[in-house]
């Protein structure tokens, strides 16, 4: 009995041996061998690269070359050429530049006074002196676009004073011949009367005076028109005037414009019967 015990001890204590000992060196061995081989490789691929960039290096300075300071600048498109200057002679004399050559501009010439005012108004006369006045003050000032322009508003106010145009007759008169021409037309609406115009023509528009006073120039001009004209009463019966007839007219007008101002249009500053 003892003895079978204690051999059974023996086994027990020679299994507990058995497995606290430490493992088998070859299992080490191994794996110092496996981190030594990737150092080899590690190594070898650290060597393959370097010697690449060497190369690399070498071929780029070989194509490219080194700076010396002596590089020429980049070429710039936009830039103005230089000329280079030749070499320097004691037998060359330096002349200045040629200056371009501009074509000759012959001035204007001026027209004479005696034909400045043809088919306006007669040479030397009061009205040329006039308009030479006009001129200078207003260096836009054209006196036959000025005849055509005064028949266009010769016509349009005559019209409209006959309609009762109020507001035609306001852009065109001045202040107080606008209220002369409006306390007629308000008087004629009360006694319920009507007045029918109708032009046949314009026979002739001629400047008869022109002045310059300060600021204001002024220009009177007759005007020889025929037209048909009559005034009718509530009942329509014809109270002046003939519808049938072509009266000849005979106005004097005179227009101002202020020439410091932006407004281009002249106004009727007075009116008279022609004869």
């Amino acid at each position: 009995m003892c003895q079978i015990g204690l051999c059974h001890w023996i086994g027990t204590l020679s299994c507990l041996h058995s497995r606290m000992e430490p493992p088998p060196i070859l299992g080490g061995c191994r794996r110092q061998a496996r981190i030594a081989s990737e150092q080899d490789v590690f190594d070898i691929y650290t060597i393959i690269f370097l010697a690449l960039a060497v190369f690399i290096f070498l071929r780029l300075r070989s194509v490219l070359g080194q700076r010396t300071g002596r590089e020429r600048p980049p070429y710039n498109p936009f830039a103005a050429r230089e000329t280079r200057p030749g070499p320097a002679s004691d037998k060359v004399v330096t002349l200045p530049p040629r200056p371009a050559e501009t074509p000759m501009v012959k001035p204007a010439e001026e027209k004479p006074a005696a034909d400045r005012w043809k088919g306006v108004a007669p040479a030397d006369s009061a009205v040329a002196k006039g308009l030479d006045a006009i001129t200078e003050e207003d260096k836009t000032f054209d006196a036959k676009r000025f005849l055509e322009g005064a028949r266009g508003a010769y016509e349009m106010i005559v019209t409209a004073y006959a309609e009762g145009d109020r507001r035609t007759l306001k852009n065109l008169l001045a202040r107080d011949v606008c209220e002369g021409f409006e306390s007629v037309i308000r008087e004629r609406e009360q006694r319920g009367e009507v007045v029918e115009t109708r032009f046949v023509s314009i026979e002739s528009t001629e400047i008869t005076a022109a002045e310059q006073r300060g600021k204001i120039a002024q220009v009177t001009l007759r005007f020889a028109s025929k037209l048909v004209s009559v005034t009718r009463d509530k009942a329509g019966a014809v109270v002046d005037g003939n519808p049938e007839k072509v009266t000849g007219v005979t106005d004097v007008w005179t227009f101002a414009r202020d020439v410091t101002s932006r407004d281009p249009n002249w106004k009727l500053v007075a009116t008279e019967t022609g004869h």
